[in-house]
Formats: structure tokens, C-alpha cells, sequence
């Protein structure tokens, strides 16, 4: 592994895809589909199980390039990246037959006779357009999805980490038929010409900026689409939380990946009367986690690009900093920095941050901090700290966001039987796991009805039937 402080996208040269070969590409895949060649669930169990062996085979690899792009550690990198794969695939070859059977669901008598069932069928060709900040999961487990539902796929992996995206690239290459599966490289122009053809399904993962666009694109052709996005994630501690367990828990959510996680603490907020005491167990455990020295620490990443390193440094200006707030331009290092004296008006309050940046707010009481965050766009995730049922209850039934956890953060997604997703702003639908296989799959409600009795009572004439169906309405 590279230890040096040198990356390879330190000067992004993005070479486009051909527009007229990725149209060819999306006709065979078309092709590929309507023969019926993803219908077998043999089929699609073959396909996920030589994924499983190929993200296992490319490992070192994958290790590698995350460390050229911004010098993820490894250990990260299999957690969040590669065991997280891995995960997803155990599951989902462990269940997909019983998933992929039509469903029999409980029947109405005025059906009588019928059994009704729910059949799932997949959509066509997905088109799946992944971030740099999980460049590996957040492609291949939507993947995971469509590929366990029955869809052909275009990848499109981003081009800020050119060293994931080319193992990516050869990965999948490597393991499928490009009808099945292919990958797309390029920048904002080749996305652009992918979202003008007409997909099947898109998913997408990235800003709720660009999942506007995304969003709009789709709409021309009807499109249905998911949008797993981001926003502001508050962290709510309250007075009666293990204070030392709530900074451990959330400098370890804030800090990985140097903050860049979409469902990261974006903004802390805790009872003013412990805010001292949580910042100094703060310091505590960031000295912990990567010594008197982060920029020397082998366990702590870098800042994707100048442009995002740029942005960040700006929320360092006349903010008043209690921890951290080291950085260094030639490195893109950014230290694990904790703002105080921070309002609702400032600059860092107005954006998802994205970054190794946690401001702190404080309340008095719950409910004044329930009210704030629902006073903003709906966060993708929530973590309140308290050893409280009844506060807990609260924020559960009273606060608005994607997903969370009480006295954690982040380990929410680690369990792959729960969905996944957003809300408004934060993201449109929801996938992991079961979740994923439905997400790519159109659900068919169908009715099969007998044939041995046909009572007359549903035809015309109706003469005078209306009192007696309204009877009949009532009994049923």
C-alpha cells in the first residue's frame, strides 16, 4: 500500500464515454432482457455468487485504489465497503428463491372463487449511478438488487475516485456479459447522455442537487426512480446520556471516511447544561481515535478533492473552534474539528457539511429541539442519545427523518433486513436486503378466479340489486 500523501486524482482528467456507444450498449442490454435470460433464478443466483467471488478475489485491490483516491484506510474500506458487499450478497443468495415465489395473500369473499397473489417481475434495464464518498457499496448493492430481481444493468461509477472506478470497471467486466451487466465511465457529460436515454429504473446516490436533475430526466420518460440523497443528520444528546459513550459513538459516526458519509452527524445538538462536559469527552475520544497528531494517524482519510477541501476550509472562517481545526491544502487533510458557539444562521448550518466538521447547538428542553429539526428539510437520519424510554418514544414518534438510532450512530445500516432511504430531501425510496430485491421489482397483483360458479349478482340488468349488495357489502 501506498503510504505516501500523494493521490491519484490530485488532477481530474475525465475522459467522456462515446454517446453512440452507450445507446448500442443499452440496445443489447434491451435485447438481452426480452429473450428472457434474467428470468431463471438459477440464473441470477449464478450471476450474485460469482460477484460474491470476484469483490473477494479483487480485494487487495479495491484496498489499494481507496487508499490513491483519499487514503481510506483499509480497515474502513473492508467495513464499509467490501464486508458490507459481502454481507448483502450472503443474504440475499441465502433468501432470493423464497423472495422471487409469488406471494399468496388473503382473499376477499366477493372475489369467491379466486386465490389472489402478488408476482414480481423486473423492470428491464436499470441504469445505477454511484458516489465517490462509498465508491464500492453504494454501486454494487444496488446492484445486488437489481441483478436479484431479474434486470439488466448500466453502472455508472464516479469519476471522482478514478482509481475505484477503474477496479470497478474491470471487476464487473471480468464477471458478467456486458448485456447483463456494463460499466459506463465518464463525467457529468456521460451522465448526462446516459439520463436522456430512455432506463427502465435509475437509481441513484449522490447530492440532493443533483437528484433534482436525476428526478427531472426521469420524468420525461415516466421513469420510476430512487434517490438515496442526504441532509443534515443531527445528533441530539440529552442530560441523562452516558456522556463518554455518546462521544465515542458519535465522533466514530462524524469522523470515518473523514466525515464524508451521507448519513454521517452532521450537526450536534445537546442539553445546553451538558454541552462542556460532552465537548470535553469529545476531545477525549478524538485523541483516542487518532492520536495528539490526526494528520500523522494511518486511520484517518483524506478530502476527496481541492474543490470540496475548499468549501470546508470556508466554514472554518470566524467560527469559534474548540477542537481541531488543523488543515493542510497539498494533503487535503482536514483535522476532526468540534465548532462551538454556533446559531441556526450560520454558513455551516445551511448545507449537509459532508466533511471531518461538527458544529455544536444546544436546547433547554426536547421538545425545543424535536421542533428545530422539523422546522428544517427532513434529515436521512437521526441519533438521539438518552437513557430515557420516554424521551426516546418522543423523538421516535415526534421528529421526522429517514432512518437512525437511539444511543448510536450509523450502525443502522450494518444490518442489511433493514430498508434503507430518505425522506423529501433526503432521498425518495428505500433499499437493503429484501428491500432491494422489491425496489427493482414490479410487484403484479393478480386474481385467479374460478370457473365452476359465476353468480349473476355483479352483471347488468341491475334492477332493484342496490339494497342488496349494499347487504351484501355490509356482511362481507
Amino acid at each position: 500500500m501506498n503510504s505516501t500523501n500523494t493521490f491519484v486524482n490530485r488532477v481530474s482528467t475525465t475522459r467522456e464515454a462515446d454517446p453512440q456507444a452507450m445507446l448500442d450498449l443499452l440496445q443489447k442490454q434491451r435485447s438481452f432482457f426480452a429473450a428472457g435470460h434474467t428470468l431463471d433464478i438459477g440464473f441470477r443466483k449464478e450471476q450474485l455468487q460469482r460477484l460474491l467471488e470476484a469483490v473477494r478475489s479483487h480485494e487487495q485491490e479495491l484496498i489499494d485504489a481507496m487508499y490513491a483516491d483519499f487514503r481510506k484506510p483499509a480497515f474502513e474500506t473492508y467495513t464499509t465497503e467490501i464486508g458490507f458487499v459481502e454481507k448483502e450478497l450472503q443474504l440475499v443468495l441465502k433468501h432470493i428463491v423464497r423472495w422471487a415465489k409469488p406471494q399468496a395473500v388473503g382473499e376477499t369473499l366477493l372475489n369467491f372463487p379466486a386465490r389472489s397473489y402478488i408476482y414480481s417481475q423486473p423492470y428491464g434495464v436499470a441504469l445505477i449511478i454511484g458516489p465517490w464518498n462509498y465508491p464500492l457499496q453504494l454501486v454494487l448493492n444496488p446492484l445486488i438488487g437489481a441483478l436479484a430481481a431479474g434486470n439488466c444493468a448500466i453502472v455508472k461509477p464516479s469519476e471522482l475516485t478514478p482509481a475505484t472506478s477503474a477496479v470497478i470497471a474491470r471487476l464487473l467486466a471480468q464477471t458478467f456479459d456486458p448485456r447483463l451487466v456494463a460499466v459506463v465511465e465518464g463525467g457529468v457529460s456521460t451522465t448526462q447522455h446516459l439520463l436522456a436515454q430512455r432506463f427502465d429504473y435509475i437509481f441513484f446516490t449522490g447530492s440532493t442537487q443533483v437528484g433534482r436533475v436525476v428526478m427531472k430526466a426521469a420524468a420525461e420518460h415516466l421513469t420510476p426512480v430512487t434517490l438515496e440523497l442526504g441532509g443534515k443528520s443531527p445528533a441530539i444528546v440529552s442530560e441523562d446520556a452516558d456522556l463518554g459513550l455518546a462521544a465515542r459513538r458519535i465522533a466514530w459516526g462524524k469522523f470515518m471516511n473523514a466525515g464524508q458519509t451521507c448519513v454521517a452527524p452532521d450537526y450536534l445538538l445537546v442539553q445546553e447544561q451538558v454541552k462542556d462536559e460532552l465537548l470535553e469527552q469529545l476531545r477525549i475520544a478524538i485523541q483516542e481515535f487518532y492520536g495528539d497528531s490526526p494528520r500523522h494517524s494511518p486511520d484517518f482519510a483524506r478530502i476527496i478533492n481541492d474543490r470540496h477541501y475548499e468549501r470546508l476550509i470556508s466554514y472554518l472562517q470566524d467560527s469559534v473552534v474548540r477542537i481541531g481545526g488543523q488543515h493542510d491544502a497539498e494533503s487535503r487533510f482536514i483535522a476532526p474539528t468540534v465548532l462551538d458557539q454556533v446559531n441556526w444562521q450560520d454558513p455551516v448550518m445551511q448545507d449537509e457539511i459532508f466533511g471531518p466538521i461538527l458544529p455544536v447547538l444546544t436546547y433547554t428542553h426536547l421538545n425545543e429541539a424535536i421542533q428545530e429539526v422539523n422546522a428544517r428539510e427532513k434529515p436521512l437520519a437521526l441519533y438521539f442519545f438518552s437513557s430515557d424510554k420516554w424521551q426516546q418514544q418522543q423523538v421516535l414518534e415526534q421528529a421526522h427523518f429517514g432512518g437512525g438510532c437511539i444511543n448510536d450512530t450509523i450502525s443502522h445500516l450494518i444490518n442489511p433486513r433493514l430498508p434503507f432511504g430518505g425522506v423529501g430531501e433526503s432521498g425518495v425510496g428505500s433499499y437493503h436486503g429484501k428491500a432491494s430485491f422489491e425496489l427493482f421489482s414490479n410487484l403484479k397483483s393478480v386474481v385467479h378466479r374460478g370457473t365452476w360458479i359465476d353468480l349473476p349478482l355483479r352483471y347488468p340488468p341491475y334492477g332493484n340489486r342496490l339494497s342488496l349488495i349494499r347487504k351484501v357489502f355490509k356482511w362481507l
